[in-house]
């Protein structure tokens, strides 16, 4: 795959590869990995369950150890990089997880400017006010006194879309993003994290089946038993 030259990538994967267990146990998951995200660009990953997609997710969110190849995000090479030089990493990515995530001791809105919380430049006031406008993004905007067990799966995964967004990231990495929402809703969230690529640069990585939102993407990339499928880097043209 050839980059455009004047996008930085923000991702950047050569023979990736990634195993669990040991000895007999031992089983590949991902094999030869080779691929790039740049500054700005909507990425799809499609494949079936169990192919190695959310592993490929963590490793890029620096949620895990690089086991072989080269893996660089934003800028910083993971090939043997400690536990510090992740998280600083990890405090630049928005994470998008099935699971939400979320603290059931906190409101939507306190769950949401735990994100905001990660821009050192904003007072207090100010990341609040950035978590109101990211609930009301998202149509929570009349939610967010409501804790986690009031909130219906859809719409605890509208929150955790809104926690991500607050912090303002340069890489979004989004695991079913829309497989909680009802097809209207999930359109605005696409859409939303569109806007985030075009209006800030921030590139985004989405693993998904969902059908209904394959036209945001500037390509798809489809992943089968670890690999990358030959021909699986499609421009949609859009």
């Amino acid at each position: 795959m050839t980059e455009t030259p004047s996008l930085q990538p923000v991702i950047q994967a050569r023979g990736l590869c990634h195993a669990y267990g040991r000895g007999t146990m031992r089983r590949q998951v991902l094999q030869s990995i080779g691929f790039s995200v740049a500054s700005g660009e909507i990425v799809l990953l499609t494949g079936p369950s169990g192919c190695g997609k959310t592993t490929l997710l963590t490793l890029i969110g620096a949620l895990r150890s690089v086991q072989q190849g080269e893996l660089e995000v934003l800028g910083v090479p993971l090939q043997s990089a400690d536990r510090e030089r992740r998280r600083r990493v990890r405090r630049r990515i928005g994470m998008i997880f099935q699971g939400h995530n979320l603290l059931r001791c906190l409101t939507a809105e306190q769950n949401v400017q735990m994100g905001a919380d990660l821009l050192p430049t904003l007072a207090y006031g100010e990341r609040r006010a950035v978590a109101r406008q990211w609930l009301r993004a998202v149509g929570l905007g009349d939610h967010l006194r409501q804790f986690p067990h009031d909130l219906s799966g859809g719409q605890k995964q509208r929150v955790a879309i809104a926690r991500a967004l607050a912090a303002r990231p340069r890489l979004l990495l989004a695991d079913e993003p829309t497989a909680a929402l009802d097809g209207r809703t999930g359109r605005e969230v696409v859409e939303l994290l569109r806007r985030l690529a075009r209006d800030q640069g921030c590139g985004v990585l989405m693993v998904t089946h969902d059908p209904r939102i394959l036209d945001v993407a500037d390509r798809l990339v489809t992943m089968e038993d670890g690999r990358l499928m030959p021909g699986a880097l499609r421009q949609t043209g859009r």
